[in-house]
């Protein structure tokens, strides 16, 4: 199948389980994962009409960048993020997904305001617990937010997860629904700069089950593009 026969099966996909939810398929926004596919397949992606393009490396996502592969879609951040990159992300990517820390938001703050913009990210949740894994622990969220909310140049847009690896489409059912309870929480104690209109979760394996739990944003790359390099070894 092509890219554009890919995103369209995805989409189809969205709606049934949005459905199953109570939603529309129009309430979730489709992030391509276009790690590792070169400029000429992200824009057939961006062309086939998914509402964002995700890029987990900083020199990938300069390189693509400068080749205009995500002109007619905003560009995300979605990998981890060293403090040392953020000159290179701020004011580039539209979104930065992976804020885990107050060291990092303070080092996104400062440059936002040397250019003079306002910042969008979400806040990373170690929602697994997992060691090996970036993103902040859900009991310290709420003195994370309290930071974001003192920072004037960047603005909390919601929450981002990644689960523990699962062989079940719905093995992390439990984690999404913690998530999603984080992120209504957090949304009633009306933190100053931090409005939740994202929850991202849910990828290839498992984006159904994550929108039923209340995503509105996945993040699908294999699904659409097939296999990566690596995987393929």
């Amino acid at each position: 199948m092509t890219i554009a026969e890919n995103v369209a099966e995805i989409r189809r996909r969205i709606a049934v389980a949005a459905a199953r939810g109570g939603r529309g398929a129009e309430e979730i926004a489709l992030v391509a994962a276009t790690k590792m596919n070169d400029a000429a397949r992200v824009r057939a992606v961006v062309a086939a009409g998914v509402d964002a393009c995700g890029e987990n490396r900083v020199q990938e996502l300069l390189e693509k960048h400068e080749q205009g592969a995500y002109a007619g879609a905003p560009l995300h951040f979605i990998g981890h993020l060293q403090s040392n990159k953020v000159k290179y992300i701020v004011g580039v990517a539209d979104l930065i997904q992976s804020v885990d820390s107050e060291p990092l938001l303070r080092r996104i703050d400062k440059r936002a305001e040397a250019l003079g913009i306002t910042q969008d990210i979400l806040l990373e949740v170690n929602i697994g617990g997992e060691m090996a894994k970036s993103g902040v622990a859900p009991e310290a969220l709420d003195e994370l937010l309290t930071a974001a909310a003192g920072c004037g140049h960047l603005r909390v847009r919601g929450l981002m997860a990644i689960p523990p690896i699962s062989e079940k489409s719905d093995g992390n059912h439990a984690y999404f629904c913690r998530m999603r309870e984080l992120f209504v929480d957090i949304g009633r104690k009306k933190y100053d700069n931090v409005t939740m209109d994202f929850l991202s979760m849910g990828m290839s394996g498992d984006f159904e089950d994550a929108i039923e739990c209340g995503a509105n944003m996945v993040r699908v790359g294999s699904s659409i593009f097939g296999a990566r390099p690596y995987a393929q070894r």
